[in-house]
C-alpha cells in the first residue's frame, strides 16, 4: 500500500493516539485565530481603503497581453557510501499564449549539472547556488515579456555569499569549480533582473512564503497577522496594493568577492557593488487575481514599481496565468516548479543507470560495486 495512503503504518499505535490528541488542542488555538480574524476583517477592510494603499487593476490601463515564462531550480544528492552523487537542475517554461501569439518556445529550456562528488559537508551550499546560478540565467536570455521566478530576489544574495565563501576551500568538488568558473555570469545575470532596465523585459519573483510585513507594520496589524494572510482576506478580485519598498534587513546587502581569482575578482566586485544597489531599490506588491487565489506577493525592481505601464503589463500577465483554480499560482510557475522537484525522485533511477554501466565493464566482484554505491540517505532542495 502507497504510503499516502497508510501514513501512520510505520508509527507505534501509542504515538500516533498521542499526536491525535494533541491535534485538538492546535485546532481549537487557530479556530480563535481564524474567529479573531473574521471579526476584524471589516474594520481592516476600512482602514486599508481609507489608506489609499489599495487601487483596482483597472486603474492601470489595460496593455496588450505579455508573452511569459517562469523559471525554477532544484538540486538533489544522494549520499551514496564511497561518494555521493548530485544533481541541480534549472527549467524554464513557456506560460499560456493567446491564439493569436506565436510561441516563442515550443518546448521548456533547461540546463543540467551533474557529478560524483567526495564526501563533504558544504557540498549542498555550493550545488544550490550553482542551480539558482543557471535558474538566473535563464531566466535573463528568456525572449518573454514577462519572466517569473519561483522565490524571493533576495534569496541569491544569501546562496551566492554562502557559495563564494565556501567554494574556494571546497575546490575538490566539480561544482565548486564549476561555480567559481561561471559566478561572474550568474552575478550578471542577478544584476539585470534586479535593475530590469529594459522596459521590454519584466522580472518579477513570486515567494510562496516570506517573513517580511511590509503592510502590517505600515497599517499597524498585531505580528501575528502576516501580510499575505491577511490580504488575501482583505483584497477584492482585481485589486492589488501600491508598490512599497521591500522591509530592508537589519544588516545592509552585501557579497563577498575577494575570495575570487584575480582574473574575474575585479569585475565580480563592480557588478556585485551593483546587485547591492538594486537591492536597496526592490519593491513588493500583493495582487489577487481571482477570488479562488490567495493574494500574490509580488516583488519587481524599481524600474517595474514606478512604471505604470511596466507595471499594468505584470498585472495583465499575472491575471492571464492564473486561469484555474486548480493551480493556485501562475501556470508556467506551477509547471517549472513540477518539473524540477521530479529531480530529487529520479535520482536513484539515475544512480541505477550509473550502477549497471559501471557493472558491465567492472572486472572485479559485481558485489563490490553494488556495495559501494548502495544509497544511505538523499537530500534535495529548490
Amino acid at each position: 500500500m502507497a504510503q499516502d495512503q497508510a501514513p501512520f503504518g510505520d508509527l507505534p499505535a501509542v504515538l500516533v493516539e498521542a499526536v491525535l490528541g494533541q491535534c485538538e488542542g492546535v485546532a481549537e488555538e487557530l479556530l480563535a485565530d481564524f474567529s479573531k480574524m473574521r471579526q476584524d476583517r471589516e474594520t481592516l477592510r476600512e482602514r486599508l481603503a481609507q489608506s489609499g494603499v489599495v487601487v483596482s487593476e483597472s486603474a492601470l490601463g489595460y496593455p496588450p497581453l505579455p508573452t511569459t515564462c517562469g523559471a525554477d531550480g532544484s538540486y538533489a544528492i544522494e549520499r551514496l557510501l564511497t561518494t555521493d552523487l548530485v544533481a541541480a537542475a534549472a527549467v524554464a517554461v513557456e506560460g499560456l499564449t493567446p491564439p493569436s501569439e506565436k510561441r516563442h518556445w515550443e518546448r521548456p529550456h533547461h540546463r543540467t549539472f551533474m557529478a560524483a562528488e567526495p564526501h563533504l559537508d558544504d557540498t549542498a551550499t555550493v550545488l544550490r547556488a550553482l542551480m539558482l546560478g543557471e535558474e538566473l540565467c535563464l531566466a535573463t536570455a528568456a525572449p518573454h515579456d514577462l519572466v517569473m521566478l519561483d522565490g524571493t530576489l533576495t534569496l541569491p544574495v544569501i546562496y551566492f555569499n554562502q557559495a563564494l565563501n565556501k567554494a574556494p576551500d571546497t575546490r575538490d568538488l566539480l561544482c565548486s569549480r564549476d561555480f567559481i568558473e561561471n559566478c561572474l555570469d550568474y552575478l550578471t545575470a542577478y544584476r539585470a533582473i534586479l535593475h530590469g532596465e529594459r522596459s521590454d523585459r519584466q522580472y518579477i519573483a513570486l515567494p510562496k512564503y516570506s517573513t517580511r510585513r511590509e503592510i502590517g507594520l505600515e497599517a499597524g496589524w498585531p505580528p501575528s497577522y502576516d501580510d499575505r494572510g491577511m490580504l488575501t482576506l482583505l483584497l477584492k478580485p482585481g485589486e492589488l496594493t501600491l508598490p512599497r519598498p521591500l522591509q530592508p534587513p537589519e544588516q545592509d546587502w552585501h557579497l563577498n568577492t575577494d575570495r575570487l581569482p584575480g582574473s574575474v575578482k575585479e569585475r565580480a566586485g563592480e557588478v556585485a557593488a551593483e546587485i547591492v544597489e538594486g537591492l536597496r531599490r526592490i519593491h513588493v506588491f500583493y495582487y489577487k487575481p481571482h477570488d479562488w487565489l490567495p493574494a500574490l506577493r509580488v516583488e519587481v525592481g524599481q524600474g517595474v514599481a514606478v512604471n505604470t505601464h511596466r507595471l499594468a503589463t505584470v498585472v495583465q500577465g499575472l491575471k492571464h496565468q492564473c486561469a484555474t483554480s486548480s493551480m493556485l499560482e501562475p501556470y508556467p510557475i506551477y509547471l517549472a516548479d513540477r518539473m524540477v522537484k521530479a529531480l530529487a525522485q529520479a535520482l536513484p533511477a539515475f544512480r541505477q543507470v550509473t550502477t549497471q554501466r559501471i557493472s558491465e565493464k567492472y572486472r572485479g566482484d559485481i558485489g563490490e560495486i553494488y556495495l559501494a554505491l548502495h544509497g544511505y540517505r538523499s537530500d534535495s532542495g529548490s
